[in-house]
C-alpha cells in the first residue's frame, strides 16, 4: 500500500499542493477579513478588471448551487484523494507539480465550504457587455492544473535520449 500512497515525486507534489492551499487560504483572510472585501466591493483596477465579493455555494462557475456543501466538501475530498494516488505514480515533475496545483486547489475551495459555508470569489474580468465568471486563485490553480496535464499528455517527451536511441 506504500506505493500506491508515496510515490517518488510525491514530496513535490505535496509542496506544491500546499503552497497552493497556503496561498489561497492566506489570500482570502487577507480580502475578508483584514482588507474587508465586503464593504468595499466592487473596486475597479482597470476598465476591465474589477475585485468584487461573490459567494460561490455551487461547483464551478456556481453551477448546481447549493446550500448543503456537504456533499460538495466531501467530493472535493474524494477527488484530492484520486489525484493524490494518481500523483504517486508519475514519473514527471511537471505532472507531479500540476497535479499539486490540482488538489491544493480543491483543498483549499472545500475548507471555505466548511468553514464559512461557501467559496469566497473575488476577481472579476469584464468588457463591455461581456462578463467573464468571479474566481479567486485556488480556481487559478485548479485551472493552470488542469491546463498543464493536457499540455503533458498532448505533447509528451522524449522517453529516451538521443545516445539511447543510437
Amino acid at each position: 500500500m506504500r506505493g500506491r500512497l508515496w510515490g517518488p515525486l510525491a514530496p513535490l507534489t505535496l509542496a506544491m499542493a500546499a503552497l497552493v492551499f497556503g496561498f489561497d487560504q492566506l489570500h482570502k483572510y487577507w480580502m475578508l477579513d483584514v482588507y474587508g472585501i465586503s464593504e468595499k466591493a466592487p473596486i475597479r483596477i482597470t476598465s476591465f478588471f474589477d475585485l468584487v465579493m461573490v459567494w460561490n455555494r455551487g461547483i464551478s462557475y456556481g453551477l448546481f448551487s447549493t446550500h448543503t456543501q456537504e456533499l460538495l466538501i466531501l467530493v472535493s475530498v474524494c477527488i484530492a484523494f484520486l489525484l493524490w494516488i494518481w500523483a504517486c505514480g508519475v514519473r514527471n515533475a511537471l505532472s507531479a507539480a500540476a497535479l499539486g496545483m490540482v488538489i491544493g486547489g480543491a483543498l483549499g475551495n472545500a475548507l471555505d465550504r466548511f468553514a464559512r459555508g461557501a467559496v469566497a470569489d473575488f476577481f472579476h474580468f469584464h468588457y463591455q457587455q461581456f462578463s467573464w465568471y468571479v474566481f479567486n486563485i485556488a480556481d487559478v490553480a485548479i485551472v493552470a492544473g488542469v491546463a498543464l496535464l493536457m499540455y503533458e499528455s498532448l505533447f509528451p517527451r522524449e522517453r529516451g535520449s538521443r545516445r539511447e536511441k543510437a
